[in-house]
């Protein structure tokens, strides 16, 4: 048995059992892929896959326990190579960071720039997706270390850590009769077309569900994943905007006021995680320092291992 006989297995039940598909993810061909994994089930001799004809059908149970080691030993195989490119280079490398759109616009760069003027030879690849899309990043470990407000919690596979904690403002123009009221109220709210975030995006839930208690109905005349978007059409005059409030006090827009909304919505807390079991070089945990002061190397150290679940803000 050998390691490519199982990236063709793990990519096989990735791509639901279409061996075309991985075949093409994989850049070889069909009958290979069709042949290693053969070749495998006869080394140990069990089926890993069930099939009618020549199509893989399911994964039987035998198969269900050969692809958790299969696993366990990709991942131990991936921490070797970093665990030789951190002692063989030990200021050098890629860091892979996958994060929402709000995350990668308005706080990595300071961050991404301390970690480039301290380690100046590390790459840094920058993803950007969903929520799910990040967790899954990782779980495929196409990304070290993940940033997001939504999801990540739920992941058994994933290490998470809060980070730090926000609020939703309002963004309307300077003339907006909003921008003069003291305090703000759902009802005020629930009164005005509001633009804001796509429903699985940067807390949304959150407005959702404090609308809902009060069985207030507001109209959401636009969503979208950017705040420079949201911003863009309140200048326009489309609406009254609901955004994360690091999109305003990052990057403040001319002719715009924001006020804030924690009142009414509550805090959000954005996450880090990390695929647990994994080796993270010394520029991993410098850079979740340089994130948060609550996330010192050796508090994430111990939520890595183990012997640390979580904590609050």
């Amino acid at each position: 048995m050998n390691l490519h006989q199982f990236r063709f297995v793990q990519e096989a039940v990735r791509r639901n059992l279409n061996l075309t598909e991985t075949a093409k993810a994989l850049f070889t061909s069909q009958p290979g892929v069709s042949k290693a994994i053969i070749e495998l089930e006869e080394e140990l001799g069990v089926d890993i896959f069930a099939r009618h004809g020549k199509r893989l059908k399911h994964v039987t149970e035998p198969g269900q326990h050969i692809l958790a080691s299969i696993e366990i030993i990709q991942r131990e195989v991936a921490n070797l190579k970093r665990i030789g490119e951190q002692f063989s280079t030990q200021d050098s490398g890629r860091l892979s960071i996958a994060a929402t759109h709000t995350q990668a616009r308005y706080v990595l760069p300071l961050r991404v720039a301390q970690l480039r003027q301290r380690y100046p030879k590390v790459q840094v690849s920058l993803h950007q997706g969903t929520p799910e899309q990040v967790a899954r990043m990782l779980q495929e470990e196409s990304a070290e270390i993940g940033i997001a407000t939504e999801s990540l919690a739920d992941y058994a596979d994933l290490v998470t850590l809060p980070c730090y904690n926000w609020q939703h403002v309002l963004v309307v123009p300077e003339a907006h009769p909003l921008a003069h009221e003291e305090r703000i109220t759902l009802e005020m709210l629930a009164q005005q077309p509001l633009i804001t975030y796509h429903p699985s995006f940067t807390g949304r839930t959150r407005i959702d569900q404090a609308f809902a208690q009060r069985r207030l109905t507001p109209e959401v005349v636009l969503e979208a994943i950017d705040s420079d978007v949201i911003s863009t059409y309140v200048t326009h005059g489309l609406g009254v905007g609901i955004v994360a409030e690091m999109a305003m006090t990052h990057d403040p827009k001319p002719g715009l006021v924001y006020r804030p909304l924690g009142h009414l919505f509550g805090s959000n807390v954005t996450r880090v995680a990390f695929k647990r079991g994994v080796y993270l070089r010394n520029y991993v945990y410098e850079f979740a320092e340089y994130l948060s002061d609550r996330l010192p190397r050796q508090l994430v150290m111990k939520a890595m291992t183990g012997q640390f679940d979580d904590y609050e803000l």
